[in-house]
């Protein structure tokens, strides 16, 4: 069993007494790490509900604080899975969080878009919140080595890290394909909002193709007969339901500085090249470079959210076409970096950021010296 680097964290939030929210995109491995935190307690006097079950769902829609009392309080711990399907499950935790009950409180969601949403206003302060992501490189090699990781590098960058591709190496392609297929739009299709099934996956492939690249709401918008307004709600659903995340631009001090670009990258390389139907091996793809930019991108975020660094995350680029590839802002400090996937490709700090903002530092990450940026 892989030990993902959260279980000791949440155990340990235990004694603060507030509801804990985990939520993950499907098939990511709550339940499993559920589990080990059963184990890790090693107490059996547990309730789980699975709302995805009606029975379940009936336990907590619509009850009041006392029935509510009744169910909970006589628990040690308390597993509410799918916690979406309840309606106004808002509401309902923040009853159980008013009972200032002794009980610990799991709460699972399969998007922000189907729970965060729904429990954030509702249950303010009762709540810690806690994102589950495919696995890490540094949690892979904890449970094997550094020097095993590094040698499955190429299979970690073409089919990702979800826990079944990891378990299961020789399945990968038909898991993925099954992921893209049966789980990647499922939140997305039972939200009101979206009417448009085919339109979705046009604009999942159309971000998928310019992976590494500012992309243009207008011009997704004309490549896949849209308007700009249902791209951008339609980019918002897909980061709230774990599929891509975007990286701001960063703007401060130069006239000439793109202040409102935008980078759209997946949280998984293998959910991409899934999108695509194409697991080519590195030596016959020409998106190594956006490829090798996705996943040190998304293995930084990833540790960056475990870690609770709390740093702010961007792209650089000038109307004069001089970039960088990576900034982060943490403390008030800048460090900088390129992404190259062949280590003797040259690049250099550009002179007008070092200008602009000095005391920055400045690292190109090749295959050769990744481990100490994602680890």
């Amino acid at each position: 069993m892989i030990k993902r680097n959260i279980e000791i964290k949440i155990v340990k939030d235990f004694n603060r007494k507030k509801i804990i929210t985990l939520l993950g995109p499907r098939q990511v491995g709550k339940t499993t790490l559920l589990e080990q935190i059963v184990e890790e307690i090693g107490n059996k006097d547990i309730l789980t509900l699975n709302c995805d079950d009606e029975d379940d769902r009936t336990l907590l829609q619509g009850r009041s604080s006392t029935e509510l009392k009744n169910l909970i309080c006589k628990h040690t711990l308390v597993i509410i899975d799918e916690a979406q399907r309840v309606e106004d499950i808002g509401l309902t935790l923040k009853k159980i969080g008013d009972l200032k009950t002794t009980t610990n409180i799991i709460v699972t969601g399969s998007s922000s878009l189907g729970l965060g949403d729904k429990i954030n206003e509702p249950a303010t302060g009762r709540l810690i919140e806690y994102n589950l992501f495919p696995f890490t490189m540094a949690e892979l090699a904890a449970d094997t080595s550094w020097k095993e990781e590094n040698r499955m590098l190429n299979q970690r960058l073409i089919y990702g890290m979800y826990p079944e591709v990891v378990m299961h190496p020789e399945d990968a392609r038909r898991t993925l394909m099954t992921l893209c297929n049966s789980y990647l739009y499922k939140d997305l299709l039972t939200y009101d909002g979206i009417r448009k099934h085919a339109l979705l996956q046009n604009l999942v492939r159309a971000l998928a193709l310019q992976l590494g690249s500012e992309v243009s709401y207008n011009e997704l918008a004309q490549l896949i007969g849209a308007d700009k307004v249902t791209v951008e709600k339609y980019i918002d659903l897909l980061e709230k339901c774990f599929v891509v995340f975007r990286l701001p631009s960063y703007s401060r001090n130069l006239r000439n500085e793109i202040k409102k670009g935008k980078k759209i990258y997946f949280y998984d390389n293998g959910i991409r090249n899934a999108v695509l139907s194409n697991f080519a091996q590195p030596e016959f793809r020409t998106d190594m470079g956006a490829l090798w930019e996705n996943f040190l991108v998304s293995e930084r975020l990833k540790q960056n959210i475990y870690k609770g660094t709390y740093a702010q995350m961007y792209f650089w680029r000038t109307q004069a076409q001089q970039e960088i590839d990576y900034i982060e802002e943490c403390d008030g400090q800048l460090s900088t970096f390129e992404f190259k996937w062949n280590p003797k490709t040259k690049a250099t700090f550009p002179k007008t950021f070092n200008e602009a903002y000095p005391g920055s530092s400045f690292e190109i990450i090749t295959p050769e010296n990744y481990e100490r940026f994602i680890m």
